[in-house]
């Protein structure tokens, strides 16, 4: 009996074993397959996370190459900064002469421009003698100018006629309209001197005021037609790469030219009309003021701070003196005292002033 039952303890655990060992491949094989979907997953996973770096890195990208490209530019200009200092100084050198006239000619111009502006302001208090002064210093760089360069002919460009420029560069014709434009604004100049020397009997503060409204405007127009004949012969004659001239592609680059400058012309001579209109009719900001109202306003003008001197009443009823709001609406538009609007237009030129603007085309 004892053999019997050790045999079939043997058998059980036999048994027990091998269906543990079938059990444990069953158990084996889900882990293993969980492990397969957790590495699908983590392999998965990355790729789901790259997407946005990805993009950040695109959106990052332009900027990135903005600032690579400055970079790259600022070094250059490092690099060639030498070369160009070299390359300025001898252009400097080579134009020595007519940076240094330029130069004195701008000088004198703002002095001058300045000077005549303050003989305006002053009115009937101007020094006749400084604005004689004015005018010989203007004469005098004038003829001056001339005669340096009397080989040249500069003075055939303020009769629409060409120097003797043989060939007729692009440097040689923008000197010529650069040297035509100066003449022309001393011309004018000069003659906003000669409008101060004339007596108050003659010609009064407003009318003053309108005729060197006058001169300026018709300095402007002057300039602008003076370059026309320099870039037109420029223009049209344009050299083929074998020397010889082709007459087809200058003509149309001058008639182009021609076009647009009739255009600038067109608008300025519109603005020189409407200005003689304004010298031919006398322009009223206001009326005269009686006794009763000045005193009444404190017998004191608010803009001089001096005893009324032709007392004009303006349309807000504000008391200032005939010069004094004269010079006022050189500039401004409403009253000096309120925001009430007197003029519909502001004529800068009025104070003597002449443009600084280079005409060079």
């Amino acid at each position: 009996m004892q053999p019997n039952s050790s045999q079939e303890g043997t058998h059980l655990r036999n048994g027990l074993s091998l269906t543990l060992q079938a059990e444990l491949p069953s158990r084996t094989t889900p882990s293993g397959a969980a492990g397969t979907i957790h590495s699908d997953a983590n392999e998965r996973h990355p790729t789901s996370d790259a997407d946005p770096t990805d993009s950040a890195d695109l959106d990052s990208g332009e900027p990135t190459t903005s600032l690579s490209e400055l970079r790259c530019l600022f070094r250059w200009f490092q690099k060639s900064l030498p070369f160009l200092i070299i390359l300025s100084a001898k252009l400097v050198l080579q134009h020595a002469l007519g940076l240094a006239v330029g130069v004195g000619l701008f000088t004198t111009f703002l002095d001058v421009n300045q000077s005549i502006q303050t003989q305006v302001f002053l009115q009937a208090c101007h020094a006749k003698l400084h604005c004689v002064w004015l005018l010989l210093l203007l004469v005098s760089s004038t003829l001056l100018l001339s005669y340096t360069f009397l080989p040249q002919t500069l003075y055939n460009c303020l009769v629409f006629l060409s120097p003797t420029f043989e060939p007729l560069g692009f440097w040689e014709v923008l000197w010529a309209v650069g040297i035509t434009n100066f003449i022309i604004k001393f011309l004018c100049m000069g003659i906003k001197c000669l409008l101060l020397l004339l007596p108050a009997s003659l010609l009064n503060y407003r009318a003053q005021g309108r005729w060197l409204l006058l001169s300026e405007e018709l300095a402007q127009v002057y300039q602008a037609a003076a370059p026309v004949p320099l870039w037109f012969r420029y223009l049209v004659t344009y050299q083929e790469a074998d020397g010889n001239p082709a007459l087809t592609v200058g003509v149309l680059l001058a008639l182009l030219y021609l076009i647009l400058k009739l255009l600038g012309l067109y608008g300025q001579c519109k603005s020189l009309l409407k200005t003689v209109r304004i010298v031919l009719k006398s322009e009223h900001t206001g009326t005269a003021a009686t006794r009763s109202q000045c005193m009444e306003a404190g017998d004191v003008c608010p803009i001089c701070q001096g005893e009324y001197r032709e007392p004009q009443s303006l349309i807000c009823q504000h008391i200032i003196c005939d010069q004094c709001i004269a010079l006022w609406f050189n500039r401004e538009k409403s009253c000096p005292l309120c925001p009430t609007v007197i003029t519909e237009k502001v004529y800068k030129w009025k104070d003597g002033a002449t443009s600084a603007y280079l005409q060079i085309y």
